[in-house]
């Protein structure tokens, strides 16, 4: 049923429980492919050089421990996982990946590490489940 699974996740415990939940589908399911997405903003072109360089060595070294963090936590599954590492906003990533790999279903947390943490459902949670061409689960 769903055999091709993709998990949007980006560093959050919303999102690390979404992993966890993912891997326990992905084994249930013995789904062939997870895909684990993280997207992070545009980097801005006027910081200049060197500063523009930093930032997306920073930011591409904080993306890589946020994607070892989700694949830990989602385990060993019987298919394989993927990783990618995107720019650009988050929710329209996620959908354009779910388009082109074909994706069952989209997991995700409900709340990231956006500024308003009070929000019930974060903005992006409610992008992606908007705009989806699969059904999607949020994980609290």
């Amino acid at each position: 049923m769903f055999n091709n699974i993709l998990l949007g996740v980006d560093g959050s415990q919303h999102a690390l429980h979404a992993a966890r939940q993912a891997g326990d589908l992905a084994r249930a399911m013995k789904s062939e492919t997870l895909w684990i997405v993280i997207a992070y903003d545009p980097i801005p072109a006027y910081l200049g050089q060197p500063n523009m360089q930093n930032a997306i060595t920073g930011r591409l070294q904080e993306a890589e421990s946020f994607l070892q963090m989700a694949i830990e936590a989602v385990g060993r599954i019987p298919g394989e996982i993927h990783k990618e590492m995107l720019e650009g906003s988050p929710a329209e990533e996620i959908i354009k990946v779910a388009n082109t790999r074909k994706a069952d279903l989209i997991i995700m947390g409900s709340r990231g590490l956006g500024t308003l943490a009070g929000l019930v459902l974060g903005s992006q949670s409610q992008k992606v489940i908007s705009h989806a061409p699969c059904p999607v689960l949020v994980v609290r």
